[in-house]
């Protein structure tokens, strides 16, 4: 019998990674991890190396047995690997720059995950997934694959359309923060919050949230109209409060873009102006934060590193990857195949909803219907997801452009196409698919 889990982490060096290696330091007794291999590509081999070695006197302090391994070598890191987790960026954070600031130059939302943004990461990184798939197949077959990789929804649409491949959950921070947020609210530990989640990744709605086992949704929801609940990376400009009490159910930070769009746009074209896109402050904040790793007394998780938007990311992937592995059956929320749980979608289209954790992956949890005055959106935002998976995958111009077209973020089907051609020429290098 094998002794000690074999743990592939794709985009080793992210920020991030300190985060995963304090996950797993955590749950070591349930969770014998043997090797972790952190894998990168040349150009984030620097990265790479301060953050190894950061994981390295992490390990060394916690006093376990867990081998760390550094390569660029992706195929000799996934031999006979157990899990595999993706936390990759295709163009690094330059190309999150050109996400962002080329829909702004046009007057429309520019955000890494929804809109322009949104499209072009997908056609950038889902060929990546795909071939990283194909790896696993031949390398380590019974693999999970757990990828906290944006757009997660699209991803995972494209996963479940496009390849055979069943052992893969998609992941994203969204939820836990919400119910953090909601636990703050009423001044409690969060394990005593219970919230059913539905919805898309980006788009998913709190539906039921019981305290000690007492449905207190329509207080959560009278609590959390008073309140600012956000994200780092998201502007906590208020929610209607009338709206969000006749919606009768707890909007995720990103639904401001849908709900609250003039004021994000407000926003977001003030610091444009100023030279302030999103990810050049994250550029700066990440400068920062790997200074801090290169510091040899440092052997724990910076604080600090809670300031990027997707803290919790790697505790969550940690979680999930403990609860299959153990056969746990506990309840967490995942991207996967709808099968039912949600009813305004197929159920071959990919959701985000709580879901049972078994051994044999997430078993999604019936939901029922969202409420009626979401179905035009998330069939829309749906759609979107559908096109631009296919788009990726084919290099198809006319499913990118579709894509936009019906996007609530763009308000026209010229501004859609003359966005697609400028994006599609500023990515060029990594869209090999469109280059034919």
């Amino acid at each position: 019998m094998k002794k000690g889990l074999k743990i592939v982490t794709i985009g080793g060096g992210s920020s991030y990674t300190p985060e995963l290696i304090e996950g797993f330091i955590k749950r070591y007794s349930e969770l014998p991890v043997k090797e972790l291999w952190l894998v990168d590509i040349e150009a984030g081999k620097e990265k790479l190396e301060i953050v190894g070695n950061l994981a390295k006197r992490m390990i060394k302090k916690s006093g376990l047995d867990i081998k760390i391994n550094l390569t660029l070598d992706r195929r000799e890191a996934l031999k006979g690997a157990d899990f595999v987790t993706t936390q990759l960026r295709v163009g690094l954070l330059d190309a999150r720059i050109k996400d962002e600031s080329i829909p702004l130059s046009h007057g429309v939302i520019g955000q890494e995950t929804n809109g322009a943004g949104g499209l072009f990461k997908a056609l950038r990184t889902v060929p990546v997934i795909l071939d990283i798939i194909k790896d696993i197949e031949e390398l380590c077959p019974n693999a999970w694959l757990i990828n906290f990789t944006n757009p997660t929804g699209v991803i995972t649409e494209a996963v479940f359309k496009y390849t055979n491949f069943k052992n893969y959950v998609g992941l994203c921070n969204v939820p836990i923060g919400v119910r953090n947020g909601v636990a703050k609210l009423f001044e409690v530990e969060s394990d005593r919050i219970y919230m059913d989640f539905a919805g898309l990744n980006h788009m998913v709605y709190g539906l039921n949230v019981i305290l000690d086992g007492k449905d207190v949704t329509k207080e959560a929801i009278d609590k959390f109209v008073s309140s600012k609940i956000s994200m780092e990376n998201i502007k906590a400009i208020d929610f209607n409060p009338e709206f969000v009490k006749a919606l009768g159910a707890i909007p995720c930070p990103y639904h401001r873009y849908y709900y609250k769009t003039k004021e994000m746009l407000d926003e977001e074209l003030e610091e444009f102006k100023k030279g302030k896109a999103r990810g050049q402050v994250v550029k700066e904040l990440e400068g920062q934060l790997f200074e801090l790793y290169k510091d040899e007394s440092l052997d724990i998780k910076p604080p600090q590193l809670e300031k990027r938007g997707g803290a919790y990311y790697s505790d969550a992937a940690c979680n999930l990857i403990s609860s299959i592995y153990n056969d746990k059956r506990d309840i967490q929320v995942v991207n996967t195949l709808n099968n039912g749980a949600i009813r305004n979608f197929r159920d071959d289209q990919a959701v985000e909803v709580s879901s049972v954790i078994t051994s044999e992956g997430p078993k999604p949890l019936s939901m029922g219907y969202l409420p009626q005055c979401t179905d035009g959106l998330v069939s829309d935002i749906k759609s979107f997801e559908i096109l631009a998976a296919k788009a990726a995958v084919y290099g198809d111009y006319e499913s990118a452009l579709l894509a936009l077209c019906i996007n609530p973020l763009i308000p026209s089907d010229d501004l859609a196409k003359t966005i697609l051609d400028e994006m599609l020429e500023a990515h060029k290098e990594y869209l090999p698919q469109f280059n034919k």
